[in-house]
């Protein structure tokens, strides 16, 4: 019996301490230190995020599947990756949801892209930023000393504009 209270118990635990979202399925807000990880890109290299601190980084989650994301991809090559690329305190990943590395070079051929893409197997990384089930398209923009200061959720022209605005001052300020 009191292994069955006992286990009852530290499971109304976890229920209570279990990481909340807001609205959009992000578990991080705007002020948090943006969680570290490390990623291992399509071209073999590996990124640790916590090894580019001192540089403006926008993290795109995306997949293939997603049509949103299709939708949103030329803009961030256009409007960002092609504007800031050899600004050298600009770092843009995109972070590929669970899908393997054929799939996805695949993807970045067909949406033509130039901007970094890597591999997130499982979905780890993303459920650091938000519920694992939640949807994608996502932006993370983090400053320099690895805060978020913007979070976006699907495409939308007035917020992409606005984003786009937020990345632009942060690289014009020392």
């Amino acid at each position: 019996m009191r292994k069955l209270i006992l286990g009852i118990s530290l499971l109304i635990c976890g229920f209570l301490f279990a990481q909340q979202s807001d609205e959009r399925g992000y578990i991080v807000k705007t002020g948090d230190q943006a969680p570290d990880f490390s990623i291992k890109m399509v071209d073999g290299n590996q990124i640790r995020l916590s090894e580019l601190k001192g540089k403006v980084i926008m993290l795109q989650f995306t997949a293939s599947w997603c049509s949103v994301c299709r939708k949103e991809m030329p803009f961030i090559e256009s409007d960002i990756w092609q504007r800031h690329k050899d600004n050298q305190n600009f770092v843009l990943i995109a972070i590929d949801r669970d899908e393997p590395l054929e799939t996805v070079q695949q993807f970045v051929k067909s949406t033509k892209i130039t901007y970094s893409i890597g591999l997130d197997p499982g979905a780890d990384i993303f459920a650091l930023y938000a519920q694992r089930e939640a949807g994608i398209t996502r932006n993370v923009i983090i400053d320099r000393e690895g805060k978020i200061v913007m979070l976006t959720r699907l495409y939308n022209e007035e917020e992409f504009r606005t984003m786009t605005k937020l990345i632009d001052n942060m690289l014009t300020q020392n």
